[in-house]
């Protein structure tokens, strides 16, 4: 958010957690080991297995919250509501509670305060207004495909990882194609970087670029994005023009350790953020830790610790 927190959607304890800059963690909504839909506030509010997060100017955090098939709101006080969606999967359009999800992953939120979401299993990318009205962006239901177009007529792979610039542009990792789309607030879809059907480790431009199963993408204010290129290990950076580098990481090569650039290791990361000051902040899901990699590419780890999963708030 605007005073440097990160907020983390922590699947398997199906709750949110707030991480602090000074590496302070604490829950904010829902119950360690606890699955379940329930609204409320702070622990007695139920997530279901919730994959991705996005926070609003306001300090209000979305979720989508994957095996309930819904889209929740948390306040800073910690008090959670339903958006949009119920516990059941579908496609509908709608409002509110009309409208369905299947296995919603990736989120993000506009200056607006329209929410996008990577509509995985329904291969589409949805959104959602502040009043709760549900559409499709692009995409067809249940429609496999990498084709570029407009709306319906374009094509996703299970998408997993969106996020929009301040043009209303939002870009896609689509995961099983192993590339990273653009989509216009129009619903035209272009291939930003990667090739459909071609995994790889290739830093390049366009479509000679390579990812493995990309799961997550943030993009800075100068419309840089970063991908969290999972079974890469790695975090990758594309410009506007689409030029991808390797920031950190090595491909293929998993670890846990900080350092700058190749020399340090990530395990499977899953979800991204940037901040406006150039710093991207790692959701390293393989070692149940949050990174933080700087615009050098210096990571260092904000908190948890490596290997060790659990529940436990805290420091560091």
């Amino acid at each position: 958010d605007t005073n440097g927190n990160v907020f983390v959607a922590d699947s398997g304890n199906h709750n949110i957690r707030k991480v602090t800059s000074a590496g302070v963690v604490t829950t904010l909504a829902g119950s360690a080991g606890s699955a379940g839909s329930a609204n409320g506030t702070g622990s007695l509010a139920r997530f279901n297995g919730p994959a991705a997060v996005s926070v609003d100017t306001a300090g209000n955090v979305f979720v989508a919250d994957t095996n309930n098939q819904t889209i929740r709101k948390v306040t800073s006080a910690g008090a959670v509501t339903t958006e949009a969606g119920i516990p059941n999967p579908g496609s509908n359009n709608g409002l509110g509670p009309l409208a369905r999800f299947y296995n919603p992953y990736g989120i993000c939120v506009d200056t607006a305060g329209n929410v996008f979401v990577a509509d995985y299993s329904n291969k589409t990318i949805r959104k959602v207004t502040s009043a709760g009205v549900v559409t499709t962006l692009a995409g067809l239901a249940e429609n496999s495909g990498s084709t570029d177009g407009t709306g319906s007529a374009a094509r996703f792979k299970f998408p997993r990882g969106v996020s929009v610039d301040t043009a209303g542009n939002v870009f896609v990792a689509d995961y099983s194609n192993h590339t990273i789309r653009k989509v216009t607030s129009a619903g035209v879809v272009t291939t930003l970087a990667g090739t459909a059907g071609s995994f790889g480790t290739t830093d390049g431009t366009g479509s000679a670029a390579r990812f493995w199963f990309p799961s997550g993408v943030a993009v800075d204010t100068a419309g840089n994005v970063f991908v969290a290129d999972t079974s890469n290990a790695t975090i990758r950076k594309v410009t506007s023009a689409g030029v991808v580098t390797t920031l950190a990481g090595q491909a293929q090569v998993y670890g846990s350790t900080d350092g700058t650039g190749s020399a340090a290791r990530f395990s499977n990361p899953f979800g991204i953020c940037a901040d406006t000051n150039g710093n991207v902040f790692v959701a390293d899901s393989g070692n149940h830790n949050i990174r933080k990699v700087t615009s050098a590419g210096v990571v260092t780890t904000l908190a948890g610790s490596a290997g060790s999963a659990g529940s436990a708030n805290g420091t560091g």
